[in-house]
């Protein structure tokens, strides 16, 4: 159960800094994607290529990365 808890802090850290990198390269986060659809479905015709790549490659590659990060320390700290 730690070791889920300290990934879920590395995935929480990681996240943060995946949209605090969005917001500097003016892409748009899940946040925006979500509350877009929300008001209209046309909201799709504003998210462009690299909108698209951000959220759907490298989002969850920066995600897993962290996860990973988390891992590794883990495993570092915590095993015998």
């Amino acid at each position: 159960m730690l070791r889920f808890y300290f990934l879920g802090i590395f995935i929480l850290i990681a996240a943060i800094l995946a949209n605090f990198l969005a917001s500097t390269l003016g892409l748009k986060s899940w946040y925006d994607l979500l509350n877009g659809l929300a008001v209209s479905k046309s909201y799709w015709s504003e998210v462009n290529f690299k909108d698209g790549l951000w959220l759907f490659l490298f989002y969850p590659l920066l995600l897993g990365l962290g996860s990973s990060f988390g891992n590794l320390i883990y495993l570092k700290l915590f095993s015998l």
